[in-house]
């Protein structure tokens, strides 16, 4: 709504909650429209589609986090790293992990340099109230905390990019720790007070769903499911990723990956499998798939146990087949398929 005092006073209220845009300064240098963004992350040899690029653009310019959801594998972490090279800005990245805290995330207080400072007043003979007064105020001074990612990238000259990678992965009280720090860009702590960001951080948080995050964390992002992608799409990835590979190569191990997603599959490989499978025939001077070569290079797209184990030969060779019927992968050389048919 636009408030009655001023016209230019800007007030967006989504689901409650509600953000002032003039309270935080603007992030300098961003791309000035959705297509400017895709073109400036390519650059970077990220491939993004127009939805995703829509919706990152909307996070930079609303000044709001931007919550990834999606498969293992298929760029959420990229993205961060992709962005911060457009921008020209620094990437903070906190990795999480069951047990991840205060201290591994946020900040903690440099405690040999606060038991330093106690034995040297003891030595001086500070023993006066007002000398054990100044020097309780000099433990817990703002140059005794170590700075974690969080309170860094609140104290950057230039809006850095915050990667908070794999949340699913943290326990659940750390969503509601990140709470202030999504809606306020500011931290409060207790010996200090309030640390707020002289310019917002560009916040990306990633999740593979392995838990569901919680409500009130989601409400102060802006959303987005990325899911695999199209084969035109992949095979630009994997062109960008994998240069010592032909376009022909591209085209059959995308195909193949492609087709290997739709099986009943523990874990489907993801584009990064896809890109090390193709960087992988490449040096094994590979030109077309057969099915020897698939077998043997197995472990590069599944890594689950069962599933190298169910999908065994006659499998590769039912989805080469296919594969060769549709025309995206080139017919072997006259006997193989019989040889290895009959060796299966």
């Amino acid at each position: 709504m636009i408030s009655p005092d001023s016209k230019y006073h800007l007030i967006i209220s989504i689901d409650n909650y509600s953000f002032d845009m003039l309270t935080t300064a603007s992030i300098d240098g961003l791309p000035a429209n959705v297509d400017a963004l895709i073109a400036a992350l390519a650059e970077q040899s990220y491939v993004c589609d127009r939805r995703l690029a829509t919706a990152l653009f909307l996070a930079l310019k609303l000044q709001r986090p931007l919550f990834l959801e999606g498969e293992p594998g298929i760029g959420k972490t990229e993205l961060a790293k992709a962005l911060s090279a457009a921008l020209d800005t620094p990437l903070f990245r906190i990795q999480c992990y069951e047990g991840l805290d205060l201290a591994q995330a946020a900040y903690e207080w440099n405690v040999k340099r606060q038991m330093l400072s106690i034995r040297l007043a003891e030595a001086g003979g500070k023993a006066q109230s007002e000398s054990l007064e100044s020097l309780s105020k000099d433990l817990f001074d703002r140059s005794m905390l170590i700075e974690r990612p969080l309170l860094q990238a609140l104290t950057q000259p230039k809006s850095p990019v915050l990667l908070i990678d794999e949340l699913d992965r943290a326990d659940e009280p750390f969503d509601a720790f990140l709470l202030e720090f999504l809606a306020e860009n500011q931290l409060s702590i207790p010996e200090i007070g309030v640390i707020r960001a002289s310019a917002p951080p560009i916040c990306i948080i990633t999740s593979n769903r392995t838990r569901e995050i919680h409500d009130a964390l989601k409400r102060r992002c802006l959303y987005h499911w990325l899911d695999f992608p199209t084969l035109e799409r992949e095979m630009d990835i994997v062109r960008r990723k994998a240069n010592g590979a032909s376009e022909s190569l591209f085209r059959q191990t995308v195909s193949f990956v492609q087709r290997m997603r739709k099986l009943n599959l523990v874990k489907v490989p993801g584009v990064a499998e896809t890109i090390d499978w193709t960087n992988a025939l490449a040096l094994l001077n590979t030109l077309h798939l057969e099915p020897g070569v698939v077998q043997e290079t197995l472990g590069l797209l599944l890594k689950h146990h069962d599933d190298l184990q169910h999908f065994g030969l006659a499998d590769t060779m039912a989805v080469l087949d296919e594969l060769i019927a549709k025309g995206l992968v080139p017919a072997p050389h006259s006997g193989l398929s019989a040889d290895m048919a009959a060796s299966n």
